[in-house]
């Protein structure tokens, strides 16, 4: 089963269901992007299939992710065990992916994780929507992270909360199967900027 994201343009909130195959299942709300979490079982029991993935490829990565204490993370998501095992396993996998395409073997990276805000916010007062994320220009996808950079023979170590204000313009994004796209595309870009062209945090 998938999800998509739409923008509505009147007060209205509808979830409908596709017949035989049960797909797609789309949600909509007045003043936002939703995301229905009604699908988590599927991508809790992705995660359980990328674990086993990172096993046998964590040894190939020069990249090391670490997450800070997760279970203190600021996110509601990291507060429920299911959901931020799925987040940290997605977001590892993520990070090795951009490793492989973009770093070269004599470069290796840390990353700490020290705090997670997912793009999006629960809004509980609204009863129907209770287990969904409402996006709003003033919820975006923020990561506090520290690293070090090794590339031959220079080191370069840094703190920083990456973010991005306009996450809800990406072209394409609110029509993406992928449960987290709007904090890939953030960190996609981020990545590149620092550690493949170098350039230095503005400030």
């Amino acid at each position: 089963m998938s999800a998509e994201l739409f923008r509505t343009d009147a007060f209205r909130a509808k979830i409908s269901y596709e017949n035989a195959q049960n797909t797609p299942c789309y949600s909509e709300v007045s003043d936002g992007l939703v995301w229905d979490r009604s699908m988590r079982r599927k991508w809790f029991v992705a995660a359980v299939i990328t674990t086993l993935a990172l096993i046998s490829d964590g040894a190939q990565a020069s990249i090391r992710i670490t997450f800070v204490k997760p279970e203190t993370f600021r996110d509601d998501d990291f507060r429920n065990r299911a959901r931020r095992e799925n987040a940290m396993a997605a977001f590892t996998k993520y990070f090795e992916l951009l490793d492989r395409r973009y770093l070269t073997r004599n470069q290796q990276l840390s990353i700490e994780i020290t705090d997670i805000r997912l793009a999006g916010q629960y809004e509980p007062w609204r009863p129907r929507y209770a287990d969904v994320r409402i996006l709003r220009d003033i919820t975006p996808p923020r990561f506090s992270v520290r690293y070090r950079f090794k590339s031959g023979g220079t080191v370069v170590t840094g703190q920083e909360t990456i973010t991005d204000m306009n996450y809800l313009s990406l072209p394409g994004a609110r029509y993406s199967g992928d449960q987290f796209v709007y904090e890939k595309e953030m960190l996609r870009d981020w990545f590149r900027k620092r550690f493949v062209q170098k350039r230095r945090p503005a400030g």
